[in-house]
């Protein structure tokens, strides 16, 4: 008995087959056409769709090696089901290395899109109307923004029980709750009845090993648990999950010497590091101001008052 039809893109996709399709964005100045790459193994097996997508954000890059190992190591060829892979969605901003769309818009601030909306809108569109109907379940991997660096986490509304058993399986160090945030891509397939998960690690424009071998343990964890790949589920970490969080901000502008280290558990009144002056005159030291795990730390070497710092838990 074969599978139902699968068509993505306008195309049908064969059973047993690796089919790679476009999704054809604009054409640059120079007219040479833009196309983001979708890379899509079908089992000859009924079975679920996932789509492992990274680069929304064009200078998060962290995901897209992570799916490129993915693909390398062949663990994205399903024994049942249908693994989509999209390693780079924003193809301008990671031409460019920069967070947005060539029209200034943040991408995941413009789901579900719209046909005749802004270049990103448009684009957004085309990917709600012709790719997400027919996935089951998405992993989608962000780094920090700017120089804000993410221990490898697990982002979700925590009480979406299938969500929570998948990022437990995924058994990153952290599994932060979070809410949705209005017109994100994770928001709109929600909205469509999809299963998503947040990947959260490293920060932009840097490659971060630690967490690319995290994301790709977990990814292959997630895929043997839902039946798409053979193997043993590898559970590492102690896996520390944050109902409550807030960022410790500066009050003050300056020179920031960071001396806690990310991911660790820290008391009230521990040292986190100093802010002072390029002349020797000022210097304010940061403590904790309760007992707390540290999930993502600002690198920037100069900071201004006001300044998000430190993302802490709240209660653990």
């Amino acid at each position: 008995m074969s599978n139902k039809p699968l068509v993505l893109l306008g195309k049908n996709i064969p059973e047993g087959k690796r089919t790679v399709l476009d999704i054809e964005v604009a054409k640059l100045h120079t007219r040479t056409t833009v196309k983001v790459p979708v890379i899509i193994e079908r089992s000859k097996v009924e079975g679920p769709v996932i789509l492992l997508l990274a680069g929304v954000h064009g200078d998060e890059i962290n995901g897209v090696s992570i799916i490129r190992e993915i693909i390398n190591q062949k663990l994205n060829v399903p024994k049942k089901g249908t693994i989509i892979c999209i390693p780079v969605f924003n193809i301008f901003g990671y031409l460019i290395q920069t967070r947005e769309f060539p029209d200034g818009r943040d991408l995941n601030r413009m789901f579900p899109g719209s046909l005749n909306g802004s270049l990103a809108s448009q684009f957004a569109y085309q990917f709600t109307k012709e790719i997400a109907p027919f996935v089951d379940y998405v992993i989608d991997y962000h780094t920090g923004g700017g120089e804000r660096d993410n221990v490898s986490q697990i982002r979700l509304e925590s009480s979406e029980k299938e969500t929570l058993e998948l990022a437990n399986i995924f058994n990153p160090p952290f599994v932060v709750h979070s809410g949705y945030i209005a017109k994100s891509l994770r928001e709109s397939l929600k909205k469509m009845g999809k299963t998503v998960l947040l990947f959260e690690g490293g920060k932009s424009k840097n490659l971060d090993n630690t967490v690319i071998n995290q994301g790709i343990r977990g990814t292959k964890n997630v895929l043997i648990h839902l039946g798409f790949i053979d193997g043993e589920i590898s559970l590492t970490e102690k896996t520390i999950f944050i109902n409550k969080s807030k960022w410790l901000r500066s009050s003050y502008s300056g020179m920031f010497k960071l001396l806690a280290k990310n991911g660790s558990h820290v008391k009230k009144k521990e040292l986190l590091g100093v802010i002072q002056d390029p002349f020797g005159e000022f210097k304010k030291r940061i403590y904790a101001p309760f007992d707390c795990y540290i999930f993502c730390i600002n690198k920037t070497p100069i900071v201004n008052k006001g300044e998000a710092l430190f993302h802490v838990s709240v209660n653990n």
